[in-house]
């Protein structure tokens, strides 16, 4: 079947910035996909925002298990015929080590989900979104990624990163995915950005950040409900474009 009110599939979202976005775009009357691993997690997550008058929906979806990738492509597939806007958000990090300390494996580990798990999702739902009138791709990514930053040893985010390898890595080679998605899919007026929600305090960092994950969702859903004049290619907070 096919439906007129736009959807939405965000990853991870059963808590936190996640979360929090799908209930900002909901609030939009967007239909809103809560994928998640954890059935239980994502059911609970669905029916809170539906509390609220919400149209939303809990979608099976581990990034790192391409069967359970596919499988929510088919069930987008088949109950709504096409996806609007696909938000990356699903992500984890490691207990924070010197990169000399830092073995590869546990590098590998991020990667899956941070890196590999956003690439697997958007090669699947692709073709739905090719159907949208107006797609948009958003990253959920961080300054912590940011090149620059980290090449500035006067920069706070040099200093923070120094023991977070796999984490920041993850996000800079996220922020890599994003351009040549953009450059790709640029001709076909579908958007891709990358966010940076700031330091906010999830679960990831044992909720130690000064920004609350309601501050962090503003700009993915901003960028997610961009006009045809909006960015592509860039790497963005609220307060603007973060360099690469």
């Amino acid at each position: 079947m096919t439906t007129s009110q736009k959807t939405a599939l965000i990853t991870g979202a059963n808590k936190g910035i996640g979360k929090e976005t799908a209930r900002r775009l909901a609030a939009l009357g967007i239909t809103v996909l809560i994928g998640a691993r954890n059935a239980e997690r994502g059911e609970a997550a669905a029916e809170e925002l539906r509390a609220d008058g919400a149209d939303v929906r809990f979608v099976p979806l581990d990034v790192t298990d391409e069967n359970s990738v596919r499988a929510a492509a088919r069930h987008i597939d088949d109950t709504f015929g096409r996806l609007d806007i696909l938000v990356n958000n699903a992500a984890i990090a490691t207990g924070q080590q010197k990169p000399s300390e830092t073995p590869a494996a546990t590098v590998r580990e991020v990667y899956e989900t941070n890196v590999f798990g956003a690439i697997a999702v958007t090669h699947a739902m692709l073709p739905l979104l090719r159907r949208s009138a107006a797609a948009r791709i958003v990253n959920m990514s961080s300054e912590l990624g940011s090149l620059t930053h980290l090449a500035d040893p006067d920069s706070p985010w040099s200093a923070y990163t120094a023991t977070l390898l796999p984490y920041s890595t993850s996000k800079s080679a996220l922020n890599a995915v994003t351009v040549l998605y953009a450059n790709e899919l640029r001709a076909e007026g579908i958007l891709v950005n990358a966010v940076s929600p700031g330091y906010c305090a999830t679960d990831l960092n044992r909720h130690s950040g000064p920004r609350t994950a309601q501050e962090g969702a503003a700009v993915a859903v901003a960028l997610a409900t961009a006009g045809e004049d909006g960015p592509t290619g860039t790497l963005r907070s609220e307060d603007g474009p973060i360099p690469w």
